[in-house]
């Protein structure tokens, strides 16, 4: 659960208290986390346009400055397959993939980042990371899931990634129009690389279906770096990684000039929405799962303090990635050591393995990269949408839709509106009901509002679940109007306020707009149950005072009883 409090910001909360009967667990999770995700970080290189070494800088230093600044025992930093194709997308066309300029924009992007990151901190906007929804993130990491696994087809064929095509005077970039593109050059396919291709994806897809511990991907790379160097696969058409820059990443800020920030604003907003959105709800799953303390926002200070740490070792942004954090939950991690025991393994592998991996297929990446892909199409999520909530099934899919065929950046846009206009929406119509008594047992049940629903005779309870404010307020008016417009007019209208969290001030001078139009009809306006805030406002407001302090009630019973005693000859509940 979240622990929000707002002292200093401890360091290593994500280590501390260290329990020594679990650090072998701990120590064992790091290994597990390094064999697994070595691979994975090497091939979202592919997704990001980063040169291969930069995946294993994104869980060296990044992983370093979490753990010492971030809250949360349980999420890991690194690599993630959405924000770095959000990147991608947002340097298409600024600079050549690969290029010195393009590592020097990335890594400008993960420092613009950070600094959101650090305001969000500063301002305490850590809540703001509940409005992508997880319908709407279901829809988007769907959409990135199929752009992903259709940009690495041509790949894994042997033959270049299509830029798109163009109809007309349009050109259209999206990963449909990729892969149409790519499959234009099916002819030049090299059938070395696709025995290459395949054999890792048996490889990782039947390890997994035997134990979906047994560190797949690992074992496909060692032994396609084995078989290349044996049989020196680069000389029969299959492309290797070639040779890797050994040794530690060099510190220090990326070659840039100011005039480069404007132009990457947009793309760096998308990337601390999704950064904000994943990573908080990632922290909040696993330590409600073992009741942790953790607090989003200075998990927001360890998020950006990591994508700073990525931005000045020559890499692109991390993200808390809630794949990373399952395998560690999984192999028995309970804490950031863990994660510090993956960084330690990536030194040595820094120091003393880019030899060997320079032997390693591109296709082999393609191939694990692609299987990534395919792992982010959430059907089973999406039919449970579809199940329970059609109208946010629809969202989801247009959502995945627009990432498949325009875009990610198109799509996180998409993503944030749908999501805020869904919060507006639920709002702007919040559920209403009239309550009467049970027929059975003490209490209460709801019927639908109708300008003749009455709860006693001469008697409305009216329950209004939403903030009262300036957008809903037209519709909190007419529905009361209407039961002091019917046959029968109430005596008495009583507002149970129970659910009632906000009245703004459009809310407040509606509240006395009704109160003296209920008044001329001769009818009382009473209120029920008000959460001490909004009784606050109400007397801020000055119409506790205008109603009367005798017309605010502590609960529904009470309001019965006062109506019972004030007109006899009503019903009064059970």
């Amino acid at each position: 659960m979240a622990d929000k409090t707002r002292g200093r910001i401890p360091l290593l909360n994500g280590v501390l208290p260290i329990e020594p009967d679990k650090v072998s667990l701990d120590v064992i999770a790091g290994v597990t986390l390094a064999a697994l995700a070595i691979p994975e970080v090497m091939g979202y290189t592919s997704i990001a346009g980063m040169p291969v070494v930069t995946g294993l800088y994104t869980i060296l230093l990044p992983v370093f400055a979490f753990a010492l600044l971030g809250s949360s025992r349980h999420l890991v930093v690194g690599a993630d397959s959405a924000t770095a194709a959000v990147m991608a997308a947002g340097l298409a066309g600024i600079a050549t993939a690969g290029s010195s300029k393009y590592v020097a924009l990335a890594g400008l992007m993960a420092l613009m980042a950070a600094a959101l990151l650090l305001i969000a901190r500063l301002i305490g906007l850590g809540f703001l990371a509940d409005f992508l929804s997880r319908t709407v993130l279901i829809g988007f990491l769907t959409g990135v899931g199929v752009q992903v696994a259709f940009g690495q087809v041509g790949g894994m064929l042997g033959i270049p990634e299509g830029a798109g095509v163009t109809i007309g005077h349009h050109e259209f970039t999206g990963s449909i129009a990729k892969l149409a593109s790519t499959l234009k050059h099916v002819s030049a396919v090299s059938w070395a690389t696709v025995a290459v291709a395949v054999g890792v994806l048996v490889v990782m897809i039947g390890l997994k279906r035997i134990n979906r511990r047994i560190p797949g991907a690992l074992i496909a790379v060692v032994g396609s770096i084995l078989i290349s160097w044996s049989a020196d696969l680069d000389t029969h058409g299959v492309r290797t990684l070639g040779k890797l820059p050994g040794g530690l990443p060099s510190i220090g800020l990326p070659n840039v000039s100011w005039s480069d920030i404007p132009g990457l604003l947009g793309t760096a907003v998308s990337i601390f929405v999704l950064i904000l959105a994943q990573s908080a709800a990632t922290s909040r799953a696993y330590a409600a799962k073992y009741d942790d303390q953790f607090d989003e926002n200075v998990d927001l200070v360890g998020l950006a303090a990591a994508s700073a740490a990525a931005g000045l070792s020559g890499t692109f942004v991390v993200n808390g990635s809630p794949t990373k954090t399952q395998m560690v939950d999984g192999a028995g991690g309970r804490s950031q050591l863990a994660q510090l025991t993956t960084g330690v393994i990536v030194i040595i592998v820094l120091l003393f393995l880019t030899g060997p991996i320079q032997y390693m297929p591109t296709a082999v990446l393609a191939s694990v990269v692609f299987l990534i892909g395919i792992e982010l199409v959430d059907i089973p999520g999406l039919r449970k949408v579809l199940n329970r909530r059609r109208d946010e099934f629809v969202v989801a899919t247009l959502v995945g839709l627009t990432v498949i065929v325009l875009g990610v950046e198109q799509g996180i846009v998409l993503a944030i509106v749908a999501s805020m206009i869904d919060h507006l929406r639920r709002s702007y119509r919040p559920p209403t009901a009239v309550l009467q008594p049970r027929p059975d047992r003490p209490g209460w049940t709801s019927v639908p509002v109708t300008p003749d629903a009455r709860s006693l005779p001469g008697l409305v309870i009216y329950s209004f679940a939403g903030p009262l404010y300036y957008a809903n307020a037209s519709l909190f008016a007419a529905q009361i109007t209407a039961f002091a417009d019917s046959e029968d007019p109430p005596h008495w209208i009583c507002l149970d306020a129970v659910a009632v969290p906000d009245v703004d001030y459009s809310g407040g001078e509606v509240l006395r707009q009704l109160y003296a139009s209920l008044t001329e009809r001769g009818i009382r306006l009473v209120i029920a149950s008000p959460m001490d805030l909004v009784r606050g406002m109400l007397q801020r407001y000055g119409l506790v005072e205008v109603i009367g302090h005798d017309a605010v009630y502590d609960g529904l019973h009470e309001v019965a009883t006062a109506f019972a005693a004030a007109y006899p000859s009503a019903d009064s509940p059970r």
